[in-house]
């Protein structure tokens, strides 16, 4: 018997050694996010201005590969936000960690670690493209800043414009410049304010896909008012309406979670939008086409097999009845209204 229990101690040993690691990685932040992949880090943020919370208690995180919408509509704290976890300003509450570095710490850690570019692009208007990125690449000591600088100017799509003045070049490609000075230095962490401001949709094409080339292997944190280019790039939406979190899903998520359910149907017969007004269930009627409408109704019966019961009692057929995802502006709108 004493054997079996020194046996069954032997076995436990392990087990423990275990438990310890992981138990020191959960209090680590550092080993935390180099283990976890966390590269942004949250926590209870607030920010005043005076007596007012411009950031109000909120807390995400955000992996390394991941990129992350950050959806609100103006004033809602999401610069602000942005400013903070870039070392720009200070928190008045809570913790921020960038791949495991608190920036109350180690803010000059932090700053090396993270590109940013601002919804306001501060440029050098009197400093040429190439000038300009060697003078950033000096201020980050990058080695062999000529060939990045280089690299840098093919990958945001500047050849035809890096001999020019900063001043003499459109709003777009002043955008360009600002996307390459984040980038020049290799961040682990991009934080791009309205990347995609004064592009036309050709640039817009090719800023998105740079940006989802970018996001397979660092963390790239965007805010934008434009709800397509957050279904087109970001892996999940975080939404603020007043200072406080709102939202935190998958862009896909997010539509499926709303209160209603909405239901395109097409009929071959006269109907009115009256007529299916009064159907119980139904909460609003759109008409969209000649016998087309979007019904809306709640969740809790599916409106598809009343609507199906409702052809059958007035002898109608039914062309098309299919399910409608309702779109992120209108999940948008419904949550920040």
């Amino acid at each position: 018997m004493f054997y079996y229990f020194n046996f069954l101690s032997f076995l436990a040993q392990p087990a423990f050694f275990l438990l310890s690691i992981f138990t020191s990685i959960a209090q680590n932040s550092y080993i935390r996010s180099k283990f976890f992949g966390m590269s942004i880090s949250v926590k209870h943020l607030t920010k005043y201005y005076g007596d007012q919370a411009a950031v109000d208690n909120i807390s995400f995180e955000a992996k390394n590969g991941e990129i992350l919408g950050f959806l609100g509509p103006n004033g809602a704290g999401k610069s602000t936000t942005m400013k903070i976890i870039t070392g720009f300003i200070p928190a008045s509450e809570g913790e921020v960690e960038v791949c495991g570095h608190n920036i109350k710490a180690h803010p000059m850690k932090v700053r090396q670690l993270v590109g940013y570019l601002p919804e306001h692009n501060p440029l050098y208007l009197d400093m040429y493209v190439k000038e300009y990125l060697d003078f950033v690449g000096k201020v980050y000591k990058i080695e062999g800043r000529k060939a990045r600088i280089d690299e840098m100017i093919e990958m945001v799509g500047l050849q035809r414009e890096q001999h020019k003045q900063i001043g003499a070049l459109s709003k777009g490609y002043r955008q360009r410049v600002g996307l390459a000075q984040a980038m020049i230095h290799n961040p682990a962490v991009l934080i791009l304010d309205e990347p995609t401001s004064g592009l036309d949709p050709n640039q817009l094409e090719d800023i998105r896909a740079l940006i989802k080339r970018i996001g397979k292997e660092k963390t790239v944190m965007l805010s934008t008012h434009i709800m397509q280019e957050v279904e087109a790039v970001c892996d999940r939406v975080i939404i603020i309406k007043n200072g406080t979190l709102v939202a935190n899903e998958s862009a896909s998520s997010l539509q499926q979670s709303t209160d209603t359910q909405v239901v395109y149907v097409e009929f071959e017969g006269n109907v009115s939008r009256n007529q299916l007004s009064k159907i119980t269930t139904i909460r609003k009627v759109e008409e969209v086409g000649t016998n087309s409408f979007l019904l809306e109704a709640n969740l809790d019966n599916d409106i598809r097999k009343i609507i199906a019961q409702y052809a059958k009692e007035k002898d109608l057929l039914i062309l098309t009845l299919r399910k409608e995802e309702k779109s992120l502006e209108e999940v948008f709108k419904q949550l920040t209204k």
